[in-house]
This record gives C-alpha cells, sequence and structure tokens, in this order.
C-alpha cells in the first residue's frame, strides 16, 4: 500500500530511472479503458468526467481506446487551466481527433445525462477535505445516477494519506487503482483492480530525485520551526562537529548547536560564525558531562553524537548513558557506534557506519551489494534501529524496508565525507521520519560529492560536500 504523497514520489524516481510521466499516462489510460470494457458493454453512453490534473489526463487517454461506445468527455474547468502538460497534450489530442468533448465552467453548467457508465477522473491522490465545486455536482449526479461508477485511481474525495472518504465523495462501484493499492481503498464497497503500469521496481528501491519531494517549508514558518540540531563531538578533534554542523544548516536546519569541550569550542566556532557553541569543562565527553547534555539535547529535535568524540572509554561510558536517557531522534557516528547494540534506550536511532564500523557493532557485509542490503537488514531488525550503512552503493533499512542510494563517487574516501553526511542526515531527521531521512541523506550526500568531483577531481575535500549540499537537494 501505498499513501498518494508516497506514490508522487515512485512517479518520479520511475521518471529519473527514465520512464517518462507521458509514459506511465499512456499505460493508465490503458488501464481505464480496459476497465471499462469489462463493466460495459459496446454501445453503451460512457461519460468520461475529467479534471484538469493528471488523474484527468489518465481518462483523456482512455477515450482514444473507446471507440465501440457512445462517448462523452466532459471537462471540469476551461482547457487553459490544466495543470500539467501531457494532460493538456491529450486534451488537445481529443480536439484534433474530433471527440465529443464539452468544458464545464461551472457547476450549473454540468449535466451527467442518463449514461451507462461513468468515469470519475476528477480528483487524484493529492487531494484531501470535501469536494468543492464543480466536483461536488458532478459527485452528487454520479451518486443520484444509476450508472456504473468508475473511479480512476481512487474515487474523487478519497484522502490517500488517511483514507479517509469526504462526505460528498464520489460512492464508486469500481475502482482501478494503479502500481499499488491506496488508504482507504480496502474499507470501500467497491471492487479494486491494481494496474501494473510499468512502474519499475527499482523506482522504490532506490533512492532517486523524486525523494526529494519529501521536504517541504511552510512559507508561514518562523525560526527553529525546520528544525534545531545539537551536534555532541569533538575532544580529540575539531573538524568532525564543525563539519556536520555546517552541513546540518546547509540541509535545511534553522538553529545548529555544537557541544564540545572547553579545550576545543573556541577552535569550532573558528570555522564559522553560523555555529552556536556550547563548551563544558574538561578536554573530552565523560560521565561528568552527561546531565547538562542531557537537559540541553531535550531542547532540540536531533541529536547528532559521535563526530570526534574520539573512543575513550570514559567517553564511550558518557555516549551510552546518553543515549539511554535521550528518548528522541539521534543520529550516531563514528566512535560513538560502537555502543549502540548493548545501549537500552528509547531513542530512535539513526546509526551511519562505513562498513568496518558496521562488522565492528556485530553486523556482516558482502561486496555484492544486494547480498549487502539483506544483512544490513536483518542487522537493523536485530538491533531495533535505522541503519545507514556508507558504501559504493549506500545502504539504508529501518529492518523492514530497505533502500540503495547510489550517488557519489571514490573521491570521497576523503576524510570528513562521513561527518558532512551525519550534520546532513540529522538536519532531516527534524523534519522526515528517521528511514526517509537516512536514505534521502544518502542520496544528497552522495549528489554533492558528484558535484565536487566535477569541479575538483578526486582532490575534493569534505567542505566541498558542505556548499553542494543545497544544491543536491532542492536544486531542480
Amino acid at each position: 500500500m501505498l499513501t498518494g504523497s508516497e506514490m508522487a514520489v515512485v512517479d518520479a524516481n520511475a521518471e529519473a530511472l527514465g520512464v517518462p510521466r507521458k509514459q506511465l499516462m499512456e499505460s493508465s489510460g490503458h488501464s481505464v479503458a480496459r476497465a471499462v470494457r469489462d463493466h460495459a458493454d459496446p454501445g453503451d453512453e460512457v461519460v468520461v468526467v475529467a479534471g484538469r490534473g493528471n488523474n484527468g489526463g489518465d481518462a483523456l487517454v482512455a477515450a482514444r481506446f473507446l471507440d465501440e461506445f457512445a462517448l462523452r468527455v466532459c471537462l471540469l474547468g476551461r482547457p487553459e487551466t490544466i495543470t500539467t502538460d501531457i494532460a493538456r497534450e491529450n486534451w488537445d489530442a481529443l480536439q484534433s481527433a474530433d471527440y465529443p468533448t464539452e468544458q464545464v465552467g461551472d457547476s450549473s453548467a454540468f449535466e451527467l445525462g442518463d449514461p451507462d457508465l461513468a468515469v470519475d477522473a476528477m480528483l487524484g491522490t493529492g487531494i484531501s477535505g470535501a469536494l468543492r465545486e464543480p466536483a461536488a455536482t458532478a459527485a452528487a449526479a454520479m451518486n443520484d445516477s444509476a450508472a456504473t461508477v468508475l473511479s480512476v485511481d481512487v474515487p474523487s474525495g478519497l484522502d490517500c494519506e488517511t483514507g479517509d472518504l469526504a462526505e460528498n465523495a464520489v460512492a464508486a462501484d469500481h475502482v482501478v487503482t494503479f502500481h499499488d493499492t491506496k488508504p482507504g481503498l480496502a474499507d470501500l464497497p467497491a471492487s479494486v483492480t491494481v494496474a501494473d503500469i510499468g512502474i519499475p521496481d527499482a523506482a522504490q528501491r532506490f533512492v532517486e530525485r523524486g525523494d526529494r519531494r519529501r521536504l517541504s517549508r511552510d512559507p508561514a514558518s518562523h525560526k527553529g520551526d525546520n528544525g534545531e540540531v545539537l551536534v555532541v563531538g569533538g575532544g580529540p578533534y575539531t573538524g568532525a562537529p564543525a563539519l556536520a554542523a555546517r552541513a546540518a544548516l546547509r540541509a535545511g536546519a534553522d538553529l545548529v548547536r555544537v557541544a564540545a569541550p572547553d579545550t576545543v569550542a573556541r577552535e569550532i566556532q573558528g570555522y564559522s560564525e553560523n555555529l552556536i557553541v556550547r563548551e563544558y569543562d574538561g578536554d573530552r565527553l565523560a560521565p561528568a558531562h552527561v546531565d547538562w547534555l542531557a537537559d540541553l539535547a531535550a531542547d532540540h529535535d536531533t541529536l547528532v553524537l559521535g563526530p570526534g568524540l574520539g573512543g575513550a572509554g570514559e567517553t564511550l561510558s558518557a555516549v551510552e548513558s546518553l543515549l539511554a536517557r535521550f528518548d528522541g531522534t539521534a543520529v550516531v557516528d563514528a566512535d560513538a557506534l560502537q555502543v549502540v547494540p548493548d545501549v537500552e534506550t528509547e531513542a530512535d536511532l539513526v546509526c551511519t557506519p562505513h562498513q568496518g564500523e558496521l562488522v565492528g557493532m556485530g553486523g556482516e557485509t558482502s561486496d555484492d551489494w544486494r547480498e549487502r542490503a539483506e544483512l544490513v537488514e536483518d542487522f537493523a531488525a536485530d538491533i531495533g534501529q535505522t541503519l545507514l550503512v556508507k558504501g559504493a552503493y549506500d545502504v539504508i533499512s529501518d529492518g523492514e524496508r530497505t533502500r540503495i542510494s547510489r550517488t557519489g563517487n571514490a573521491g570521497m574516501t576523503v576524510g570528513g565525507t562521513g561527518d558532512v553526511l551525519a550534520g546532513v542526515t540529522g538536519a532531516l531527521a527534524c523534519v522526515l521520519e528517521p528511514r526517509h531521512a537516512a536514505a534521502l541523506a544518502a542520496y544528497a550526500n552522495g549528489t554533492a560529492g558528484d558535484t565536487a568531483v566535477e569541479e575538483h577531481g578526486s582532490g575534493l575535500v569534505a567542505t566541498d560536500l558542505v556548499e553542494a549540499v543545497p544544491g543536491a537537494l532542492w536544486a531542480e
């Protein structure tokens, strides 16, 4: 089952993999035409009621394959307001071929007539709430008629995020939906057919630019609404926490703070005036700092734990204690990964090991990415957390669902790129659930590396990735 927003990601990923939306619409239209033939006889009167989006476009394609029926096509709105190029092309194709089409400017102009079958293609998977005019009048007419009602993808008025059905929704007799079923369809008193329209499995398996559709930002948001990240790092090293923090800012977090020993705090601050550094006594993280850090972390959306901390015994003891007290979302990287398999925590962890660190945690790996994906999924299920295992192909799994990111290059073996990844993951985890944050972070980090290698070749450095992260996440 896929929600409407997930289906939009899959569609966009299919396009990124070389299957154009126009081709998918053509396949969808064929499926609708087949469904019409299943529920109507040649010569029957069929009315297609099409909206101005791609849902309507699917039905406009279907109309070209329904010559054996007495066909009418009603467009709800003016043709010039059709919202996508491919839907408009299919409307134009009907005009060129002289199909019987009508335009419904307002609800008073809609007449369903007395068809044998009505095709509901008004609204698709991205719509929620009660139907508005003229769709509301058209839905009422279909519901009051004796016609068999066939809905395209979902009945107009079904919220494909929640499965809720609006009170004035279309009461479909049959539904032809695409690629996978949608929330709420199983609860309808209607037959549901899932049509294969040629979306490859890779569109869900591989992380592609369609995954960027998960990101959005409220134009009316205020400082902090888009995420506050706390990076706990530094001591033996100073560059790692600074890289992670700068990457988190570039990935969209509103505020990023770095908690670090006072012996290195000034040096970390010196990397960027954009960082907020909170210092504590000593030269490395120790158990005495846990109470203060736990209180500080509780005021943030995401904790990034590990960059530059080192692997001293007292530091790892402090990491374990901090995770045991934390109940938010934490990105765990570098030496801090060692404590994860044995820690008892209420936190949702995103662990970002390379393959050597994965083995150190108790997991297994393989040179074959398919086999490695299975091993990572099994280990993620064992520890009950999300894993982002770095490699030529990054593997992301929460133990149930596994994704693969193929961006990146050999130049990224340079030090610091993993710290950038941890920071990007931390920022995205403020606004996305852990598995989606990890998958999109892997894609963005690798894409930033691919941008950097074009300019610098194998001489790229981690700071090059930081500057390229915004383009990897938001550029068209």
